[in-house]
C-alpha cells in the first residue's frame, strides 16, 4: 500500500459456501480501484461495518435462524482478511450493524427479526454475545411492508450518547441512550415520519446538529434538527425524484458531503445518484446522475470528499465518480470492479 492508497470493504449478497465479503483498494488521486481479497463469511453478509481503527471488520451475517456477526481482522498493508470470531447477533435476519467511535461496541439491525441489539467488542476485536436484545412492535400504512416493525439501520450519534434506529415498518426514528456501564440501550425519544416513508438510513451532517434520512418507500429526504437530548425536529422533506419520473422506484442510502455542503441519495429503479444542496437550513436537488450501473443499493464518500462509489446489485459491479466541489455534481471517472451482487461499501 502507498499513502495515497485507501482500503474498503464490500458486502454482498451471496451463498453459504461462496466469498461474500472482499476488500478493494482506491488510489485516492485518481480513484482507480483495485480488488485485494475475498473470504466466506456465511449467507447473504450484506452489512459491512468497520472498527474505527480499520484494522477489523464486522459482517452482518443471515444464517438461517439467528443472525451472526463474523469479525475478520484485516491486514493494512494487503487487504488479507482473517477470521477472528463469530457470535450470535441476537434475533433473525440483521440487515445493518455499526461500530461507535470508541470501538467498545456494535449495533445492529434485524428487519425481519423486528429488533436490535448490542454486542460488546473486546480489546482485540472480537465480538462477544448481545448485552441487550430489544424488540420493536407496531406497524404502518404499507400493506406489504409495513404490517410489521422492519429495523433497517441503527447508527451511533456523533456524541455516542444515543443510537438512532430508522424503523422501516412503523415509520419511526426511535432514539436510544447508550448506557456503558450496563452494556443496554434505553428507549428515550420517538419521531414520527410521514405515514409511508418507510425510513431507512440515517446520515448526520458535520457539526451533529443535522441527521437526515431516506425513506424507501416514498423516495424522499427528510432533514432533522437534533437536540441535545436526543430527540428530533423535522425541518424539511424532499423528493429524490424529478416530477416526470413515473416508473417503479425504492430509495436506498444517503451520506452527506464532508464539506457539509452536499448530500447525496441513491435510487434504485432510476437507478441514479441524487445530488442536493444545503442552503440556509434548505435541501435543493441541484443534479441527477447515472449510477452507472443497475439498482445502486448502497454508495460511499471518500473522507476527502473528492470520489463516490456506487454499489449496483443488479448489474454486478462498483462503479467511481469524480464529485464536483463547486457544483456536487458526479463525473464518471470509467473505474470499476466487478463483484457478484454488491449491497454495502465501507472505508477501512
Amino acid at each position: 500500500m502507498t499513502p495515497e492508497t485507501r482500503l474498503a470493504a464490500i458486502g454482498t449478497y451471496s451463498s453459504t459456501s461462496a466469498d461474500g465479503v472482499y476488500t478493494v483498494a482506491v488510489d485516492s488521486e485518481t480513484g482507480s480501484i483495485e480488488p485485494l481479497d475475498s473470504a466466506v463469511a456465511g449467507p447473504d453478509p450484506t452489512f459491512v461495518a468497520p472498527h474505527p481503527n480499520g484494522e477489523y471488520l464486522y459482517a452482518a451475517v443471515r444464517e438461517e435462524g439467528e443472525g451472526v456477526i463474523k469479525v475478520f481482522a484485516v491486514n493494512r498493508d494487503t487487504g488479507v482478511l482473517h477470521e477472528v470470531n463469530a457470535a450470535q447477533s441476537g434475533a433473525f435476519s440483521p440487515c445493518h450493524c455499526s461500530v461507535d467511535s470508541t470501538g467498545r461496541f456494535l449495533f445492529v439491525a434485524h428487519y425481519f427479526g423486528g429488533a436490535i441489539s448490542m454486542l460488546p467488542i473486546d480489546d482485540d476485536g472480537s465480538i462477544e454475545s448481545p448485552t441487550a436484545v430489544i424488540d420493536h412492535h407496531g406497524s404502518s400504512v404499507h400493506d406489504e411492508r409495513q404490517n410489521a416493525p422492519h429495523p433497517h439501520s441503527i447508527t451511533p450519534g456523533p456524541d455516542d450518547q444515543f443510537v438512532y434506529v430508522a424503523d422501516l415498518g412503523t415509520d419511526q426514528i426511535i432514539t436510544y441512550r447508550i448506557d456503558r456501564d450496563q452494556q443496554t440501550l434505553e428507549r428515550c425519544a420517538e419521531t414520527n415520519v410521514e405515514p409511508g416513508s418507510g425510513p431507512r438510513h440515517i446520515a448526520f451532517g458535520p457539526n451533529g446538529d443535522q441527521l437526515y434520512v431516506i425513506n424507501e418507500l416514498d423516495s424522499t429526504v427528510t432533514q432533522f434538527d437534533r437536540r441535545s437530548d436526543g430527540s428530533l425536529v423535522a425541518q424539511v422533506t424532499v423528493s429524490t425524484l424529478p416530477n416526470e419520473f413515473y416508473g417503479q422506484n425504492k430509495s436506498a442510502e444517503i451520506a452527506v458531503h464532508p464539506s457539509g455542503r452536499y448530500i447525496f441519495a441513491s435510487n434504485r429503479g432510476q437507478d441514479a445518484i441524487v445530488t442536493f444542496a444545503i442552503d440556509d437550513g434548505r435541501l435543493e436537488r441541484v443534479a441527477t446522475s447515472s449510477s452507472g450501473g443497475e439498482w445502486p443499493w448502497h454508495f460511499t464518500v471518500d473522507p476527502n470528499g473528492d470520489y463516490l462509489f456506487a454499489a449496483n446489485r443488479h448489474s454486478d459491479d462498483v462503479t467511481g465518480f469524480r464529485v464536483d466541489g463547486e457544483t456536487g455534481s458526479l463525473v464518471p471517472i470509467g473505474e470499476h470492479v466487478s463483484i457478484p451482487d454488491p449491497v454495502c461499501i465501507q472505508w477501512l
